[in-house]
């Protein structure tokens, strides 16, 4: 209580509320329009924190993660286009169910879904990160590196496509960590004698490129792709509440599977939606009617997804991992405000915590509110021409490359990790994994290193620690469990 008295005080003022709500339709708004995403719009407000306090920061950047998601889901019903990738598997039911006439009844399938999705998760988040967050204290340095090995394998496990993939993102990654000086010796590595990269590489810069930047640059290569015909109906209805209680079920299922993969370092919402997707079209009595408008369809999309944000983040609030690129990007606030996500965080800054789910549980409510009475201006406001749209990324972005260190090299960082980023989505090359790598690269080395000098350079002695020993078993039943499931199914096939 006393923790939640301290909250109050610090959060209950005009400029975090505010903060609150333009965070809140900012997000919902980016999310509706195609081709911005959650962390789009996250690097389009980042300029605007620096002369915020850590609490009304935190409180934008926390409103635009919590209703970006959402937002995806009002283009993906109304013009069958995804504003999120997380959104993609909404199309499938929310899209015929608007053709059909019920345009707004899928929408406030939509927002009920992601509403309950977002409590729910915040609900585990509340009891999960503080619990994590104080058993962290007791990770060592070779805990922490096994914990980063877990993360990276997770970023391979789940990279759609191929595992490969994935994972080599993830070194690249980690190594564009190593370029700069040496926080060791002091000498610098991989600059290529080039002044340019005698500093280093900022994350932010890279993040914008690979993510806001390569999106421009993708959207202006297919910028003549045809616009799919309006609908009508358009506005907002919740359905039944005998609909709603006859999918129970089927909400917990999507809440659960989405909070659980959000806590997975590297996943995301876009593959929580589709194992949340599939699962329902294996397991729900309407199955035969998905893709023709079925509500279970957006409960698997809508619920999972928002779902994912609080699973996102509790390792990143708990123990400085971030959860999905979005969190990669909160993070990086966080650190520029002085905010260390950990223990520090639990024991230093309890009230910031409090704080934390208080402005993403308000988040959720006005993200319904929002979506409750603005059906109707998203619907027009889908129709900003894209070129308008791209700009307005392209300036905010390069502007948030350079005020994170007021460096221009950061400009052309961000211009060249953005050709680089549309060249990877060309090879269908995850991106989210090199971000997740860089964000975790500088831990990962300086706990390697550090445990390596205690152990005087015996790498069994060094990860003989009894929780790095456990986290690196699991890891490795993560790795295997493909090829052990191969295994099975292959003895387990009759003989023909």
């Amino acid at each position: 209580m006393e923790n939640l008295s301290a909250a109050l005080t610090q959060f209950v003022s005009f400029e975090v509320l505010l903060s609150i709500m333009i965070g809140c339709l900012w997000g919902t708004l980016a999310g509706a329009l195609p081709g911005m995403g959650t962390v789009a719009a996250l690097i389009v407000a980042l300029p605007f924190t620096f002369s915020m306090s850590t609490e009304a920061s935190m409180s934008l950047f926390l409103g635009i993660y919590v209703t970006s998601v959402y937002g995806g889901s009002i283009s993906a019903i109304l013009i069958n286009t995804p504003g999120t990738p997380q959104s993609a598997a909404t199309v499938l039911d929310g899209y015929p169910m608007a053709k059909a006439g019920k345009a707004d009844l899928a929408i406030g399938w939509a927002t009920l879904s992601s509403l309950i999705g977002g409590i729910f998760s915040l609900i585990v988040l509340i009891i999960a990160a503080p619990a994590l967050a104080r058993v962290s204290v007791a990770f060592g340095p070779a805990a922490i590196f096994a914990l980063i090995v877990f993360a990276l394998t997770c970023i391979a496990w789940v990279s759609r496509g191929s595992a490969i993939k994935g994972l080599l993102a993830g070194m690249i990654g980690l190594w564009l960590t190593t370029v700069g000086p040496d926080d060791l010796t002091g000498y610098s590595r991989f600059d290529f004698d080039l002044d340019a990269l005698a500093g280093g590489l900022s994350l932010i810069p890279v993040l914008i490129g690979l993510f806001a930047l390569s999106e421009v640059f993708h959207r202006a290569a297919y910028f003549f792709a045809s616009k799919p015909a309006d609908v009508t109906n358009v506005g907002f209805r919740l359905p039944p509440f005998a609909e709603v209680r006859i999918r129970f079920w089927q909400f917990f299922q999507s809440c659960a599977i989405g909070t659980f993969i959000g806590i997975l370092p590297g996943t995301g919402a876009t593959a929580a939606t589709f194992v949340s997707y599939s699962q329902l079209r294996r397991t729900s009595p309407r199955a035969a009617n998905f893709g023709k408008g079925e509500p279970d369809g957006l409960i698997a999309s809508e619920a999972s997804n928002n779902a994912v944000t609080g699973g996102a983040l509790i390792p990143t609030l708990a123990l400085g991992i971030p959860g999905d690129g979005g969190t990669v990007v909160l993070l990086g606030v966080l650190t520029i405000q002085g905010v260390v996500p950990g223990f520090d965080l639990i024991n230093n800054n309890p009230q910031l915590l409090t704080g934390a789910f208080l402005v993403i549980l308000v988040a959720n409510f006005l993200m319904f509110g929002i979506g409750a009475l603005g059906a109707r201006l998203f619907a027009r406001i889908l129709s900003v021409p894209e070129p308008l749209l791209m700009g307005m990324i392209l300036l905010f972005s390069l502007v948030g490359a350079f005020v994170v260190r007021g460096n221009p090299v950061d400009i052309l960082v961000a211009v060249i990790a953005g050709i680089a980023g549309l060249i990877l989505r060309f090879a269908r090359y995850p991106v989210a994994p090199i971000v997740i790598g860089m964000a975790l690269g500088t831990t990962f080395e300086g706990k390697l290193r550090q445990g390596m000098i205690s152990a005087n350079g015996n790498f069994l002695e060094f990860i003989a620690d009894p929780i790095a020993v456990s986290i690196l078993l699991i890891t490795a039943a993560v790795v295997l469990s493909p090829v052990i499931r191969r295994h099975f199914s292959k003895t387990q096939t009759p003989a023909n």
